[in-house]
């Protein structure tokens, strides 16, 4: 057991770089973490009035979300690697400055196209940000502090996620789409003068020079990867623009990977890699991130389509989650701490797959919500146990030196999880919807194309379509699209059910009990 007086090695914990003001700090990467978690789902309740407003069209909604996700994503590596080369407090500062002139930008954004470059200029910042907030952790916090330190992080970053829908309800309830941007600025103020006060600057003093190619092979791979996942689920999976991505990631990706592994100065050594403390946990990451982002694209549909809630209602009913999820992870720690990270991990997958399995059976369209929370609350129970733990353990597997670019990996595999839930368990439901409402939509005789593209399109448009036909026909198309959602539902819950199954046996049989430490 590490001693109190001690951190890594014989050196003293007073002279971990920070140790005074770690809480103090900690507090200030809080404030940097709930900027970037509130970023996107903050934004998606707006996407609506910035159609009105802006004359946007669905693709280009759709581009304002996704610019800065192929950004942000696509840079983690190369700014996670610089962070730990140029300073992880300048890195986190010159993060939330950029974020905030971004956000300025989108504010102010008289079109579409400038609110897409301004979304995908304030990708940078966010990928400043994110890997600093880790890595300041890991190089400011003794070990026997770090994970609890990490379940802070972690806790903090699942509360910005649940509180974005609410906080966006509340704001378009009284001022115009722009006050979502608005929002970050005074948030990134207090960031700034917090860290610039009580954050001290680390970084690798043995850092090698700068991997070039790495970092353009990393950026370019992973951008096609995204841009790939992204389209996919969009044109679906045999789209040529698709499968063309997919190619173009795929190559130079394993030249990535030939070139990391060949090279003298390694922007990412693949060494990590034959840690099962770091390979396992990332994989664990990804999956259940693949489960609870796709869940949540289908969550606010459900409220809102098929039981009818307002938005800021809707908002109010995915709250449970969020809540569940930062309360648990906030004290996993000490649950990973007694039984072992792997148990912690496994535990953790099972619940969130019996939440599951009770909304496969319970989930109708007309289910009380009280019902339906009981799901929530075990759900985001078990998430709770899962990703403290697992990101501690890909921190504790990576060297302090090189916190950065472990902070990143552990960043990038949310972004894909995220992005790859969203792709395949929306292609499965919207696969199942449309064998669904075919059948109606033929039998109601010569729709115009346009009419019947958008009932097939998602059940929002099926419910316009139906409020313009009227009638028995209309009421048929509302209790028919229904039906064929929740048939998709429960489609992408089967898929999601499983994944969570095998996470869980994947941790119990692979992942150390304790991290083991990287050289």
């Amino acid at each position: 057991m590490t001693s109190p007086s001690t951190a890594a090695g014989n050196m003293p914990v007073e002279a971990t770089p920070g140790y005074a003001h770690r809480w103090r700090a900690m507090i200030s990467i809080s404030i940097a973490l709930i900027v970037i978690s509130l970023d996107n789902t903050i934004l998606n309740v707006a996407l609506p009035s910035i159609s009105r407003q802006l004359g946007a069209t669905a693709s280009e909604l759709q581009w304002v979300v996704d610019a800065y996700v192929l950004v942000f994503a696509s840079l983690l590596l190369t700014m996670g690697s610089l962070g730990d080369k140029l300073g992880r407090k300048r890195a986190l500062q010159g993060g939330l400055t950029l974020f905030g002139i971004g956000s300025l930008w989108c504010a102010l954004a008289p079109t579409t196209t400038a609110l897409i470059l301004a979304r995908a200029f304030t990708g940078i910042g966010g990928a400043l940000i994110m890997p600093a907030t880790l890595s300041i952790i890991s190089a400011t916090f003794p070990p026997r502090e770090r994970p609890r330190a990490i379940a802070i992080w972690a806790a903090t970053f699942g509360l910005g996620v649940g509180i974005g829908p609410i906080t966006g309800g509340i704001l378009l309830r009284f001022f115009e789409w722009n006050s979502v941007f608005f929002v970050n600025l005074p948030i990134v103020v207090i960031a700034l003068i917090g860290g610039q006060l009580y954050i001290t600057d680390s970084r690798d003093e043995h850092a090698p020079p700068l991997d070039v190619a790495g970092v353009v092979l990393s950026i370019a791979g992973l951008f096609a990867l995204l841009f790939a996942i992204i389209e996919a689920g969009e044109l679906g999976w045999s789209a040529q623009t698709v499968w063309l991505a997919f190619g173009v990631a795929i190559v130079l990706l394993a030249l990535f990977a030939w070139w990391e592994n060949r090279t003298e100065h390694p922007m990412l050594p693949l060494s990590f890699f034959r840690n099962p403390s770091f390979t396992v946990a990332n994989v664990s990451l990804v999956l259940v991130t693949f489960c609870l982002f796709g869940w949540t694209f289908f969550l606010t549909q459900y409220f809102q389509s098929v039981l009818g809630y307002t938005p800021f209602a809707a908002g109010l009913a995915a709250l449970p989650i969020a809540l569940m999820l930062t309360f648990v992870a906030e004290r996993s720690s000490m649950v990973a701490e007694r039984i072992g990270t792997n148990r912690t991990v496994a535990l953790g997958s099972a619940l969130a797959a019996v939440g599951m399995i009770y909304w496969r059976l319970t989930m109708t369209a007309d289910t009380p919500y009280l019902v339906f929370m009981l799901g929530q609350l075990v759900f985001g129970l078990g998430l709770g146990l899962i990703f403290s733990p697992a990101t501690n353990s890909v921190m504790q597997a990576v060297p302090v030196h090189r916190a950065g670019i472990g902070s990143a990996m552990n960043d990038m595999t949310r972004q894909l999880g995220g992005a790859l839930g969203i792709a395949v368990l929306g292609s499965v439901a919207n696969s199942m919807y449309r064998g669904e409402i075919e059948p109606l939509l033929a039998s109601a005789g010569s729709l115009p194309e346009a009419v019947r593209e958008a009932a097939l399109h998602g059940i929002q448009g099926a419910h316009v379509i139906a409020g313009q036909l009227g009638g028995g026909l209309g009421d048929t198309l509302i209790s028919t699209s229904n039906h064929a959602f929740l048939a998709g539902i429960y489609s992408a819950q089967i898929v999601a059910i499983v994944v969570l199954i095998a996470v869980s046996i994947l941790a119990m049989r692979y992942l150390p009990a304790e991290a083991r430490r990287g050289e």
